[in-house]
């Protein structure tokens, strides 16, 4: 596993992905079946792995989480980078900072929080934590109100964010104030696109974001990979086809759930039994499993 300092170069090199987490019948974490899921992804060229909310890191039980990440961090490879998450309530995020105040791992995503929380009360806490870990954090922003770009911009002044992924959904990616106004406070080549392929295009090249999240990568990372590529080549026709061949598979998981879709889209295309959903989530019905096991094949065959 990598463990050394995260530099813009990593992630410009890499689509970031953000893989399920398989688990047995009876909700354990299943070893074997995520190792070849990372394997799977591996191949595809992919060297950064972020387990968040595709891996359900949200409802883990405060007993796995030392064990998981340890189970992460050994089924890597040498050169992959794994990034875990925290929270995303302030106690568990604290709890879970000691824990990885002891590990190799070069940085952790803390998850957002909703609710009971203000803008101020986030930079505490988000500082707090980097403390505890004593190593720079990644700052998932995914909805307005969570934080401003002037108090990301401080927290990334200060030494505080290894990098930021930005993932608040617009329904034209090309008109976003809130990242027309981070962009100016923040250098983008400390912020990565957080929403997968389809706005990767937009966000790299009009607002000039250094890389991006994916979940689709999980089930064709060489294809993936490719887009990375050809975005920062500016070839963006054959970065077109490449986000439509995407499309129907992320069309469902925006249509039914991004994280439940993903989760059976592994499976149904036989990359790794992913097992049971962790509640407070479930599965897909019949109907709906249908149709992301067609999506995911032919995306798997394209």
């Amino acid at each position: 596993m990598h463990t050394t300092e995260i530099t813009s170069e990593i992630l410009n090199n890499s689509v970031i992905a953000v893989p399920p987490l398989a688990r047995n019948p009876d909700l354990t974490v299943n070893a074997d079946e995520n190792r070849k899921i990372v394997d799977h992804i591996e191949k595809g060229g992919i060297s950064t792995l972020l387990y968040g909310g595709n891996a359900n890191f949200y409802h883990l039980r405060p007993s796995e989480f030392e064990p998981l990440i340890g189970t992460l961090a050994d089924i890597a490879g040498e050169d992959t980078l794994v990034i875990p998450s925290a929270g995303p309530a302030y106690g568990t995020q604290m709890d879970q900072a000691k824990i990885l105040a002891q590990s190799k791992f070069p940085t952790a995503m803390v998850l957002p929080a909703e609710g009971i929380m203000t803008d101020a009360g986030l930079l505490t806490g988000f500082r707090h934590f980097v403390e505890a870990i004593s190593r720079p954090a990644v700052l998932y922003i995914k909805r307005e109100g969570y934080i401003t770009p002037r108090g990301a911009a401080q927290l990334v002044n200060d030494d505080l964010v290894s990098f930021i992924k930005y993932a608040i959904v617009r329904e034209d990616t090309a008109q976003d104030e809130f990242l027309d106004e981070l962009v100016q406070q923040v250098d983008p080549s400390k912020i990565v696109s957080g929403i997968g392929e389809q706005p990767a295009v937009t966000h790299l090249t009009q607002f000039n974001l250094t890389g991006f999240t994916a979940g689709c990568v999980c089930v064709r990372p060489d294809l993936s990979q490719e887009l990375l590529g050809v975005i920062k080549a500016g070839k963006l026709d054959r970065a077109a086809d490449i986000q439509a061949i995407f499309k129907p598979l992320e069309d469902l998981r925006n249509g039914i759930n991004p994280i439940r879709v993903l989760h059976a889209a592994v499976q149904l295309a036989d990359i790794a039994e992913t097992g049971p959903q962790m509640p407070l989530l479930c599965g897909l019905n019949d109907e709906e499993s249908a149709q992301v096991k067609e999506a995911a094949k032919n995306l798997l065959s394209a």
